[in-house]
């Protein structure tokens, strides 16, 4: 039992300890401990300060967390202005600034700091003795809105400032950015629920900064730049540019990397170059780069014009978004069935690349954007990513309006029926043991492991088998002699032979794993168990609709809705026919427990068993009502370690799940058997 006092010294070693860490980690990017220990440090932390109320501080890495949700933003006024620059478009402009600036200063060469002009949001940080106070967007260069709170989320600000030597008073300016890793998967989460897209990394960290909510904003791993200072008071800078970020690295502020010094028109020229070239394998996006006399004296001098400074410049890179007519709407038929709408567009130049047709997403992207053929559309190409159609221009509509777009009820390629559930987002080919679209992949899918398991069918074979015509859906499979197999690329007569026998042994198989092997969408390997146990038979789950299919476990609406459809379709009925008539069977499998009893349990299996494959150990498992998943989290319910078992064990120790050994998993399944 500790007292509050040995608390309150805790707390201040772990306030000390975490702040340093987030330096290591964001700042030097040297992290000295794994990303557990700190959690295990801010966890502790978290808990001294549950206990003790008083002990949270305005430093503490526990308010980066986020706060309660605010009724609005107040207002910040600055004393020094935050200016916009001039901007360059090309090295000729680039050439005639640096030409101003040498007769400014009448001298005959100009040194400048270079750096990235990130695309993000500027922002100004306010300390007062080393402590963060306040931070605020750039609003009108004078008033900004106050987003405390949502600064205090991004762990790469520091709280409390490191060493020494900093003054009284100090407004630190820098750029806000969404790291493309980060801006990829805000965008994949809002194409799976079908909502609105963020056009590009700048807009989904203004929008991050602007949340009401900082648990929001938190949640979307926004980082920062420094990249110099506003007022400065009870104490001095250096006199360079690049000794001031120097400074400002020292005290905790992260700088980029990527800033140098450079001499004169040709040293920014091939700087320009260089970063341009690398653009597209930065972690974060760029849209220019930023020269600045690197003499703060002589930034003085030269002073400023309008808004903006004549001591600095921004050089910009082609445009990654332009605007283009959307001509028309067309389908692709993915490997798995999923229909994607591409645009067809009209011809234009976004990123240096000529774009003609853009991938829509899906269907609930195309109504949520309400698209039409004869709209304008935003058109956005990053690096090696195919081009996206991110929004619409409202004011551009053509008139009279076009009729909405409807997806088609006919699979393009196939004509099988179009099958999209209530609430999906993906419209899928119902066709999926017949449509050559997805042929290669429903034959992958057939012969894996955990379905037919069809030893030595392995992705090249498929494409020899498809390509040659000698395997059009997987019943084809069973009517392919030695001699065709042997006569493939890279087969020999043992391995051929090998191969038959393969497929011959497949015939034997059971009702889950056969539904699994069909390659309905959502219908996992527990879901054709669960199937499988409610039904015991193949044609009471084909002529079951919706409304009984949901009877099984685990099934909703959504994959009740691609079970129906898939077996709908009389081209998957003839293929399955087929399977039958060439001997695939299964035994009648047996009736699951009528009592579960582990039910609601999730399983994670690492390691060996010497009793049992982990897939019998699974399938144990599975009928007895539990779930077996595939990673340990703070919701799995047991861990079942054989022999050399690893990282999954580590984890279930650290998170304190219950682990069972075989002789202990054993008794369990003999306890329900």
């Amino acid at each position: 039992m500790t007292t509050p006092k040995q608390d309150a010294a805790r707390a201040a070693v772990l306030r000390e300890q975490l702040n340093y860490h987030n330096y290591r980690y964001y700042v030097l990017d040297d992290p000295e401990i794994p990303d557990a220990e700190y959690d295990r440090l801010l966890r502790e932390l978290q808990g001294l300060e549950e206990k003790h109320p008083e002990l949270v501080a305005p430093d503490s890495p526990t308010q980066r967390v986020g706060a309660a949700p605010l009724a609005e933003f107040g207002k910040v006024r600055r004393e020094i202005p935050m200016l916009s620059l001039a901007n360059a478009y090309n090295e000729e402009e680039l050439a005639d600034f640096d030409r101003r600036v040498r007769e400014g200063l009448e001298a005959e060469s100009v040194e400048y700091n270079a750096e990235p002009k990130m695309d993000g949001v500027a922002v100004s940080l306010i300390y007062r003795d080393g402590v963060f106070m306040q931070g605020a967007t750039r609003g009108d260069g004078t008033t900004g809105e106050d987003i405390t709170s949502n600064l205090r989320t991004i762990r790469a600000i520091p709280l409390r400032l490191f060493g020494g030597g900093w003054p009284s008073g100090l407004e630190v300016r820098g750029e806000v950015y969404l790291p493309k890793e980060s801006f990829e998967a805000l965008n994949a989460e809002a194409i799976r629920r079908g909502e609105k897209l963020f056009a590009n990394p700048r807009n989904a960290a203004a929008g991050s900064l602007r949340q009401l909510d900082p648990r929001i904003t938190a949640a979307r791993r926004l980082d920062i730049f420094c990249y110099g200072v506003g007022k400065v008071a009870g104490g001095a800078l250096p006199d360079r540019q690049h000794q001031v970020l120097e400074r400002l690295q020292s005290w905790g502020f992260p700088v980029c990397p990527e800033q140098t010094v450079v001499q004169g028109a040709d040293g920014c020229a091939a700087y320009y170059r260089g970063m341009q070239a690398r653009r597209d394998g930065l972690p974060y996006e760029i849209d220019g780069v930023v020269f600045k006399g690197n003499g703060v004296r002589e930034q003085e001098r030269l002073g400023f014009v309008a808004r903006a400074p004549r001591w600095a410049v921004a050089c910009k890179f082609p445009p990654k978004e332009e605007t283009t007519l959307l001509k028309a709407i067309e389908f692709q038929v993915g490997r798995t069935g999923a229909l994607t709408p591409v645009a067809r567009l009209e011809p234009v130049r976004v990123g240096g690349v000529t774009v003609t047709n853009a991938t829509l997403h899906n269907m609930a992207m195309v109504e949520r954007m309400d698209l039409r053929p004869g709209d304008t559309v935003i058109v956005r190409r990053a690096g090696d990513v195919i081009p996206q159609v991110m929004g619409m221009v409202e004011s551009r509509r053509p008139d009279p309006l076009p009729e909405p777009f409807r997806a088609p009820e006919q699979c393009p390629v196939c004509g099988s029926a179009v099958v999209r559930p209530e609430g999906e987002v993906v419209a899928h080919c119902s066709g999926g043991l017949y449509c050559p679209a997805q042929r290669k992949q429903a034959i992958h899918h057939f012969a894996a492991r955990r379905a037919m398991d069809i030893d030595g069918l392995g992705e090249k074979l498929i494409d020899q088998l498809v390509e040659r015509g000698l395997v059009e859906s997987p019943a084809d499979l069973y009517g392919l002699t030695r001699e065709q197999l042997a006569a493939l690329d890279r087969m020999a007569e043992k391995s051929a032979a090998n191969l038959h026998a393969a497929i011959e042994k497949s015939k034997q198989t059971t009702l889950a794993r056969f539904l699994y092997s069909l390659g309905i969408p959502e219908v996992g390997e527990a879901t054709a168990q669960q199937l499988a146990d409610e039904f015991g038979d193949l044609d009471a789950v084909m002529a079951a609709n919706e409304e009984r299919l949901q009877q099984a476990p685990d099934v909703g609406p959504v994959v009740a809705g691609h079970i129906a459809g898939f077996f709908r379709e009389p081209h998957n009925r003839a293929v399955i026919e087929r399977l039958r008539e060439s001997g695939v069977h299964w035994p009648a499998p047996e009736r699951a427990p009528a009592v579960r009893p582990l039910v609601g349990q999730t399983f994670v299996l690492t390691g060996t068993l010497e009793s049992m494959t982990r897939d019998e150990a699974k399938e144990r498992l599975q009928r007895l009502g539990a779930k077996v998943a595939g990673s340990v989290s703070a919701k799995t319910s047991c861990v079942v370690a054989g022999a050399e078992a690893g990282s999954k064990l580590v984890k279930a120790q650290e998170l304190g799940v219950p682990v069972l050994d075989e002789a202990r998993f054993l008794d369990l399944l003999h306890e329900y058997a």
